[in-house]
């Protein structure tokens, strides 16, 4: 696996003027409560530079005349540390195991790295939590504040390494496809279950723990981003993460939920009624929502602007609002003042990889809109959301929300939806939820 780190740096580095150097900041440990820490996950882009998925890590890459030098920072090894919170890969593991030209102790950082801006002009720096970047900017002034004044000064500019490196990151490679077909596949029966369990749970806490015990049969130890299970008027809420309340079966579940396989992510939605039977306004709503997904699936190819997918939605769902009544107008007025967003909300896709809303520009340097290429990955997420108390809305519609999600894949020649197998009709979703079997729990209170 260090061949994939070692061949990204190297691609990194092409891009790079001679005398440059890279400086990665990784993240450090968070205090959950008292000596309770939260489980470690590294910062997204040191880990896909680095493979290194230890706290308090530096990192530099170094671009002069000669050749290039990755030196690695970490934590050294502490055998009673090590017993009670998990072995270090310690200075030899950085240099044998993760393939670093040298390797320090992380509190040799700040001196290794004064010494490493001898001759360097160009710094790219990699720190996204602010860690350390209130200290680099001195750094880089040192030498011409502390020369005498007939030295030659190094005047040295500094930017953010993220305009080059999310460029990288937004084109899958295909060991980063498979990753994120396994986080997929795993999110796909964990949907199922959740959807065979619903007409049989009591809250949504148990519709959570469903999940959660899925993915965990695909080796998946961890949910992409907190899950949101939410049940009638909670599912109003974009990010609800409560997940605790009792399930009225006369309601729409949404859950939002995705596995995450060796750091990559998946993010798939469905949303049904929790007894297993859809009524005539749900399903209205629901093919509403489905046709707007699958018209915008249908036109994912190389070279299509990333716009049009949200136009495409947008033009489906405000034309079905105001055939159902719930929009008034005529269907351009209605386009030209976005009354649509009164109950469509937010956008309809993002780009998916290791961050769940994964790094990468949706416009070029001159403002248009990116266009797709392959192997590019990202949802596209049409829903539609109408509140319990509106009034001017036909009854049958009030406290109806609903989102259908796919992770959606761009081909040479189209596009393939890799989360399809969920079923997504409401056909196909009715025959899933009624062939469960039934699991009895204690009863909540």
């Amino acid at each position: 696996m260090d061949s994939i780190y070692k061949y990204r740096r190297e691609q990194l580095l092409k891009e790079l003027p001679v005398n440059s150097l890279v400086v990665l900041v990784g993240y450090q440990q968070k205090v959950r409560s008292k000596n309770i820490k939260y489980h470690f996950r590294q910062d997204n882009d040191f880990f896909y530079l680095t493979g290194f998925n230890e706290p308090n890590a530096f990192a530099l890459l170094k671009k002069g005349i000669g050749g290039s030098v990755y030196s690695l920072f970490c934590q050294p090894k502490d055998i009673e540390l090590e017993t009670s919170f998990g072995s270090r890969a310690g200075i030899d593991g950085a240099i044998h195991t993760y393939r670093a030209d040298q390797a320090f102790c992380t509190n040799e950082f700040e001196n290794q790295l004064s010494l490493a801006l001898d001759q360097i002009e160009h710094v790219f720096l990699s720190d996204e939590s602010n860690l350390f970047s209130n200290k680099v900017i001195p750094l880089l002034n040192q030498q011409r504040h502390t020369a005498k004044f007939d030295q030659i000064k190094q005047f040295r500019s500094v930017q953010p390494l993220a305009k080059i490196l999310h460029q990288h990151r937004l084109i899958k490679s295909t060991a980063e496809i498979e990753s994120i077909r396994k986080a997929v596949a795993a999110s796909v029966d964990a949907h199922c279950a959740v959807m065979q369990h619903c007409p049989h749970a009591k809250n949504e806490s148990q519709l959570a723990a469903t999940f959660m015990q899925s993915i965990a049969n695909h080796g998946c130890t961890e949910v992409a981003y907190p899950s949101i299970v939410a049940s009638a008027d909670n599912a109003m809420c974009l990010h609800y993460e409560d997940n605790n309340s009792i399930l009225d079966e006369n309601r729409i579940l949404l859950i939002d939920a995705g596995a995450e396989y060796q750091m990559y992510a998946s993010d798939i939605t469905r949303s049904y009624p929790i007894s297993g039977t859809f009524s005539q306004a749900q399903s209205q709503i629901y093919n509403l929502v489905l046709l707007a997904l699958d018209t915008a699936i249908a036109k994912v190819t190389p070279g299509l602007a990333w716009n049009e997918l949200y136009e495409t939605c947008m033009t489906i769902l405000a034309k079905g609002l105001i055939e159902l009544g719930i929009l008034k107008g005529e269907f351009n007025d209605v386009m030209k003042t976005e009354a649509y967003k009164r109950f469509t909300v937010h956008k309809t896709g993002h780009w998916l990889g290791m961050d769940v809303h994964d790094v990468g520009p949706y416009h070029d340097d001159e403002g248009n809109w990116i266009t797709l290429k392959p192997n590019m990955v990202f949802t596209i997420e049409p829903g539609i959301y109408i509140p319990s108390d509106v009034p001017d809305i036909p009854e049958q519609y009030r406290g109806i929300a609903v989102r259908i999600e796919d992770d959606i894949l761009v081909t040479e020649s189209g596009h393939e939806n890799l989360s399809s197998s969920i079923p997504r009709t409401v056909e196909d979703i009715e025959a899933l939820m009624q062939s469960g079997s039934h699991i009895s729990h204690l009863p909540v209170t």
